[in-house]
């Protein structure tokens, strides 16, 4: 297929910054390119005319957006804020202030350059878009065993990659750097490696401490440094949840943002999770690489806002206006912190109910977990027997993941935690006595 003239504009300025960069790429990354030329181009010419005949909204004769009272009663938003299409990469505001936060959080990324963060319709687009972009037919994305099962519909599914697996932990609990490391060492097609690394992790609820982190960052630099291409996808999605000490709470995009050349980091997070707002749809898609320059960044957003506007067109205007206007408010941060007490108060209750019952031990192991919304056990039972009995027998539901079942604390009342164990020790014991 013969390249737009506009994606060949954009493929040369990233391999004039780096040519790295660009081999990543898959077919259809290469191919994408957002429209400067066409619609919105001519729109955005025509702004401020007398008679603007370009833009595909309807407007009152004043000019106000045309809304129905119905909802727009329900709305404590001006209506410029909520009808209007949102740009494709996302409001700039929106742009500006995700990426300060970003740097507020991590403080590890001072006087590192990385990209804007581009708009996404929240973290399951957004890794879609990542596939859009570096994912052939073909290709492998290495990750840990214990990994969401929706990545499985969005790179193999979608895209045709295969998932490369290995054990999450290693015998003594600790994060399995070294199966990392030795995925990397293999083979693969063209040099290319897909790394996915998603702490907290979902299912597991584990983060790494800051020595199991710099055993990853080492595995990634190695691949780099042998020649090979690494694009690392970090899901973010749980991103700031971290309730023991000790644990590494910046996110792994700090350490592997400027590591090398050749390897491309991208930081796929957003408010999700993070601010308590699932419905809304907003995440973020973020890079950087070592050398990185405006030039590269303008190119890979200009890519990502092309595949998001042949995709969705845009995310929701009304949600980033609201998210907006919460974090320039006074009381954000109060009320976050308040929030991610709850939780911690959920994890700390977990803690405590397994120290205080060794004699679950007999029935289930829980895996190790310090973060995130999470945490698994390791059944004696047959988890899918278990996960059934559960449900028939106690009106309790988990989730099974093929050898363990998932629990989450963030969902369950505090004073419902220690019934939900009991529950799962009861009806295990049951099933294995039978």
């Amino acid at each position: 297929m013969e390249l737009d003239s506009q994606a060949v504009s954009l493929n040369n300025a990233i391999k004039a910054a780096n040519p790295a960069v660009l081999d990543l790429l898959s077919a259809k990354g290469k191919a994408i390119f957002f429209p400067k030329l066409g619609i919105l181009a001519q729109s955005a010419e025509a702004g401020g005319k007398e008679i603007n005949a370009t833009i595909g909204i309807a407007l009152e004769d004043d000019g106000s957006p045309v809304a129905l009272p119905s909802i727009s009663k329900n709305l404590n938003l001006p209506a410029g804020d909520a009808y209007p299409y949102a740009p494709s990469p996302g409001r700039a505001d929106i742009r500006k202030i995700w990426k300060g936060m970003i740097e507020k959080k991590n403080p590890g990324l001072a006087g590192k350059v990385f990209s804007n963060p581009v708009v996404t319709a929240a973290l399951t687009h957004g890794l879609s878009m990542a596939g859009y972009l570096f994912c052939d037919e073909g290709d492998t994305v290495i990750l840990p065993d214990l990994f969401w099962e929706n990545y499985g519909l969005i790179f193999t599914n979608a895209f045709g990659a295969g998932l490369d697996t290995f054990p999450t932990y290693t015998e003594a609990g600790a994060f399995n750097s070294a199966g990392l490391k030795a995925k990397l060492e293999a083979p693969s097609k063209n040099g290319k490696k897909i790394v996915l690394l998603n702490f907290p992790n979902n299912p597991s609820g584990y983060t790494p401490y800051p020595a199991e982190v710099k055993e990853i960052v080492a595995a990634v630099n190695a691949a780099a440094q042998r020649g090979d291409k690494v694009v690392v996808l970090i899901d973010d999605a749980y991103f700031g949840l971290v309730f023991e000490e000790g644990v590494y709470k910046q996110s792994i995009f700090c350490d592997l943002g400027d590591l090398h050349p050749n390897v491309l980091a991208v930081k796929i997070d957003g408010a999700t999770k993070e601010d308590y707002v699932w419905g809304f749809r907003v995440g973020f898609l973020t890079y950087a690489v070592k050398g990185g320059t405006a030039p590269l960044y303008e190119a890979l957003e200009a890519k990502t806002g092309g595949a998001i506007r042949g995709n969705i067109s845009n995310s929701s205007n009304p949600a980033q206006s609201l998210l907006v206007r919460s974090w320039s408010a006074g009381e954000y941060e109060a009320e976050k912190r308040q929030k991610f007490d709850l939780l911690k108060k959920r994890y700390d209750e977990v803690k405590r109910i397994l120290a205080a019952h060794p004699e679950y031990k007999s029935q289930f192991t829980a895996l190790p977990f310090n973060s995130g919304y999470f945490m698994c056990i390791k059944p004696k039972a047959d988890p899918e027997a278990l996960r059934q009995k559960l449900l028939k027998d106690y009106s309790t539901g988990t989730i099974n993941f093929g050898s363990i079942l998932r629990l989450a604390f963030s969902a369950t009342p505090t004073a419902k935690l220690e019934k939900l164990f009991e529950n799962v020790f009861k009806a295990s014991s049951e099933l294995t006595s039978a």
